[in-house]
């Protein structure tokens, strides 16, 4: 079988993606709380709509560096002998966590103007939530779908086991995340998964290797691993 080519290096998409998440939080430092009150919401968007706009561009525009990055690292599993389910999760994830990225940032430029109409204190505080959703543990959520993805083939392969090992705490924390949905003392695992995942993204793309290690050969043939 011909061992599929193993796509561009995948440091580029996820360093386009790590500055573009990071300068958005910068710039949404000072956002109200998920448990504000939408007249807190609607006033700070009144006083910092262009800041907010920005930091929706910046959000949306990260999305595509992670869908690239994603469909990268797919394809370089695949080339490492991945064949089983753990690489589709990835894929799958990965997808799921951009489209998510791509919403919040789409909500946020919505929202920025509403500070220019005083009467829509309900439709901030709707704003305020899907924001948080898309963006906090819907995003995280999937964000942890595409690190296990690649961490349990990683882990089967042999492949920066440590690594490996980290990701899938960072994938579980991830999950757990879900749990903000039903009370915000579960909200220290969002920053957890989500900044701790950027660390793992960089290193697995400076790590994995391009082309499976001769040693693998016969254990991945053999064991057929996810």
């Amino acid at each position: 079988m011909t061992t599929p080519p193993p796509g561009p290096p995948p440091i580029i998409p996820a360093s386009a993606f790590a500055g573009l998440t990071i300068a958005a939080i910068a710039l949404s430092t000072n956002t109200p709380r998920p448990d504000a009150s939408a007249a807190a919401v609607l006033a700070y968007l009144g006083e910092h709509a262009a800041q907010a706009r920005l930091a929706a561009f910046l959000t949306v525009a990260a999305a595509v560096p992670l869908a690239i990055w994603t469909a990268t690292v797919y394809q370089r599993m695949r080339a490492l002998g991945s064949t089983a389910p753990g690489s589709t999760i990835a894929l799958i994830g990965g997808t799921l966590a951009s489209a998510m990225t791509a919403l919040c940032g789409l909500v946020g430029w919505a929202g920025a103007g509403l500070g220019d109409d005083p009467g829509a204190t309900a439709v901030a505080g709707l704003q305020r939530d899907l924001a948080f959703a898309t963006g906090g543990p819907g995003y995280v959520m999937f964000f942890g779908l595409l690190i296990a993805g690649v961490s349990v083939p990683m882990l089967l392969l042999g492949i920066r086991r440590p690594l490996a090992i980290f990701g899938l705490v960072l994938a579980l924390a991830a999950e757990l995340s879900t749990a903000v949905l039903l009370t915000l003392d579960a909200a220290p695992t969002l920053p957890i998964a989500r900044f701790g995942g950027l660390v793992w993204l960089i290193l697995v793309s400076l790590l994995l290797p391009a082309h499976r290690p001769a040693r693998l050969g016969r254990a991945t043939a053999m064991a057929g691993v996810a």
